[in-house]
């Protein structure tokens, strides 16, 4: 019984930014579990991880394209669907990140990370609905961040990107959890992933060592994240075992939050 709960062998995912981090993660702990996936990437490296995923014998495909552009971003999701042939779980894992204080913030940064982070999960999130929607089935995972909650600092694109896709992820759940589509997002913590160097590698002009030190000591964990934790949430959301959850924002921080 419990394994059919969590049982996707055979489903069609898409998982967006499957190139590095937490994206990279979650498809493998989906392709682990018998899932078909197509990894979405900015760049010629999603033909070369897909091809390291096949060559560990996991159903594994890329596509390349621009997520911030609106045009390109329905390009690359009609792709991948015509691989799949349909699609059962779109997982919105991509993202960038740029650091300046609020003020001084520069317009084209503020374009790139709205478009990118939140304005692209939009497109794919309907896309994704209007498969699913016929069909009566499918999950939606949006990724959230704890910049959904608080605003952090030097990032206000990312968290105000970020506190939309928890809204986004409450509205689209609204609209179509009547039709068997479940949208839910993962929050992560602080994850040693290459989008935080600036928090993480002494090597990286923006980092301190106080910053550091201030954030990994709150972490009841005692340690950052790693793409490896976000496994479990991504396979629990991904199958029949969500079916009656929708709108949650689950946060995924080796307990930030309640510290």
């Amino acid at each position: 019984m419990i394994n059919k709960l969590f049982d996707i062998t055979g489903k069609k995912a898409i998982v967006t930014g499957g190139t590095r981090g937490l994206g990279k993660g979650m498809a493998e702990g989906l392709m682990e579990s018998g899932c078909e996936v197509v990894i979405v990437g900015t760049s010629d490296k999603v033909y070369k991880v897909a091809e390291e995923f096949q060559a560990k014998g996991y159903n594994c495909h890329g596509v390349k394209g621009d997520l911030s552009d609106r045009d390109d971003c329905n390009k690359c999701f009609g792709e991948a669907v015509d691989i799949l042939g349909d699609l059962d779980i779109l997982v919105t894992a991509h993202g960038i990140q740029r650091r300046y204080p609020s003020n001084e913030f520069p317009d084209e940064d503020w374009d790139a990370v709205i478009n990118t982070n939140l304005n692209s999960v939009f497109w794919m999130a309907k896309a994704a609905a209007n498969i699913m929607k016929p069909k009566g089935y499918g999950k939606i995972i949006m990724i959230a961040s704890m910049c959904s909650f608080f605003g952090g600092k030097t990032i206000p694109a990312y968290s105000a990107a970020k506190g939309g896709v928890a809204q986004l992820t409450k509205a689209f759940s609204n609209d179509l959890f009547q039709y068997g589509i479940n949208i839910n997002a993962i929050a992560p913590g602080y994850m040693d992933t290459e989008m935080n160097v600036a928090l993480t590698d002494p090597t990286n002009p923006k980092f301190t060592q106080q910053r550091y030190e201030e954030l990994t000591q709150r972490i009841p964990a005692h340690r950052w994240g790693t793409p490896d934790d976000m496994k479990g949430t991504c396979l629990f959301l991904a199958s029949h075992a969500s079916d009656y959850l929708g709108g949650a924002i689950i946060p995924v921080d080796g307990g930030y939050l309640v510290m």
